[in-house]
C-alpha cells in the first residue's frame, strides 16, 4: 500500500516542529555557555576586550556549533514527533489500514536526507566562514596567536615578524614574508624559496633567493642565498642564517583547519595542500564526514525509531526517550573513535567517515525488522 501524500505531509511536518524546537533549546544551552566560556578566557587578557567582540565571536561559532549537534538534533525531533504520533495512536490507526513501519518512516526519513544536503551544500559554507571569522578575532584578542602559514596554488607562504638582520643597509627588518613552492614534513625544508624583507611601515628593504631552507632551532639555515637590495650589488652567501621564533609546530597549527573551509572549497584545498608536500589528512577526513552526514541523520530517525514506536505499549516511555538519547551519545562516542583512527591513518579515510552511518543504519534496520516482523 502506497503511504498517501497527506500522511506523509503530516508525519514530515510533525518531524520538522520537533527538529526546529529540538536544535533550537540545544543551541541555546549550548550558546549561553560558550559565551560564558569566552567572557572568562577573555578576563585574564590584560587588554580589556569588547563585549561586543566577544558577543561577535560567540554568534560567530553558532553555526559551527549547529552542525555538530545536528545528529542530536534530528534523533531528539524525530523521537518526540513519532512518539507523539504513537502516544495519541495515530500510527495505530495507520498501521491497522495496511501501512507499514518502513512507509511511515519514509517521510522523516526523507526530511532527515533533505536536511543533511541543505546542511551540507548551503549552510555548510556559510558556517565556515562564520567560523573563521571567529578563529581570526580568538587569534587577535583572546590567544594573540594570528596565523603564519597560507597555503595557495603557487606554493605557501610564511609570515615572520619582529626578527632583526643586519645584511641590509636598514638593521630594523620587522618582518619577513617566505614563499616557497614545496615544504617537506619531514625535516621542514622549503624549496624554491623567496624571502622578501620590510622594514618599519612595510617599507620594502631587500629580497633573498634560494633553491634550499631547513627551519632549525631558532634559525633558518638558507643555503646558496642570493641576497639583493635597493641601489647595493647582489650577495652571494652559501649558508645564511636567519634568525626566526617559529617552531614546527607553530607552522603545524597554522594549517587552515577543516572547519573554516566550505564543502566546496575542500577538493581544491586538498589537492593544493598536498602539491606543497603536506599531508591533508584530516582535510579527507572532514571531506568524507561533510558527505556521510546525510546518512548519518537516517540513521538517528532508526535509532529514534526504536526507541519511540511503541510508547503507546509500554510504560516507562521517559525512560525509553532517555535511552534513546544515550543511544544517540554512544553513537557519537564510537564516532568519535573511528574518527580519531583515520586521522592517526589507522584505518581508511573513507572507512572512518563511512563506517558510523552504516552501522547505526544497520543496527537501527535490524531492531525495526524484530518489532515489524519478529
Amino acid at each position: 500500500m502506497r503511504v498517501p501524500f497527506t500522511l506523509s505531509l503530516y508525519i514530515g511536518r510533525h518531524f520538522l516542529i520537533a527538529f526546529a524546537i529540538a536544535m533550537g533549546v540545544i543551541l541555546s544551552i549550548i550558546g549561553l555557555i560558550e559565551l560564558v566560556e569566552l567572557i572568562r578566557r577573555a578576563s585574564h587578557k590584560e587588554d580589556t576586550v569588547p563585549f561586543r567582540i566577544i558577543l561577535e565571536m560567540a554568534l560567530m561559532k553558532m553555526p559551527n556549533t549547529a552542525e555538530s549537534i545536528l545528529p542530536f538534533g534530528v534523533l531528539i525531533g524525530a523521537m518526540v514527533a513519532l512518539a507523539r504520533l504513537s502516544k495519541s495512536s495515530e500510527l495505530v490507526v495507520a498501521r491497522a489500514s495496511g501501512v507499514s513501519v518502513w512507509q511511515f518512516l519514509m517521510p522523516t526519513l526523507a526530511m532527515a536526507l533533505m536536511i543533511g544536503v541543505f546542511f551540507v551544500g548551503v549552510f555548510n559554507p556559510l558556517s565556515s566562514a562564520m567560523v573563521a571569522r571567529f578563529e581570526m578575532l580568538e587569534g587577535k584578542y583572546i590567544t594573540n596567536r594570528p596565523s603564519v602559514l597560507s597555503i595557495s596554488p603557487s606554493g605557501l607562504w610564511l609570515r615572520q615578524v619582529e626578527t632583526s638582520d643586519v645584511q641590509f643597509q636598514d638593521k630594523l627588518v620587522r618582518e619577513y614574508i617566505i614563499h616557497a613552492q614545496r615544504i617537506s614534513q619531514q625535516d621542514m625544508s622549503l624549496s624554491d624559496v623567496i624571502i622578501f624583507v620590510f622594514g618599519p611601515e612595510h617599507r620594502f628593504i631587500g629580497r633573498i633567493d634560494a633553491p634550499h631552507a631547513v627551519l632549525l632551532p631558532g634559525h633558518w639555515l638558507i643555503r646558496d642565498a642570493m641576497l639583493s637590495s635597493p641601489g647595493l650589488p647582489l650577495e652571494r652567501n652559501a649558508a645564511y642564517h636567519l634568525n626566526t621564533e617559529l617552531s614546527i609546530n607553530e607552522i603545524k597549527e597554522s594549517f587552515a583547519e577543516p572547519k573554516t573551509l566550505s564543502f566546496w572549497q575542500l577538493p581544491r584545498f586538498i589537492d593544493t595542500l598536498e602539491k606543497a608536500g603536506f599531508s591533508a589528512l584530516r582535510h579527507r577526513l572532514h571531506f568524507n564526514t561533510l558527505l556521510a552526514t546525510p546518512f548519518m541523520l537516517c540513521a538517528m530517525v532508526f535509532i529514534a525509531a526504536i526507541f519511540s514506536l511503541r510508547h503507546h505499549r509500554r510504560s516507562g516511555a521517559g525512560m525509553l526517550i532517555a535511552a534513546g538519547i544515550l543511544s544517540g551519545f554512544v553513537v557519537y562516542f564510537v564516532s568519535n573513535i573511528v574518527y580519531a583512527l583515520g586521522f592517526s591513518g589507522g584505518i581508511p579515510v573513507g572507512l572512518a567517515a563511512w563506517t558510523p552511518p552504516l552501522v547505526a543504519s544497520m543496527i537501527g534496520t535490524a531492531f525495526l525488522l524484530h518489532y515489524e516482523d519478529g
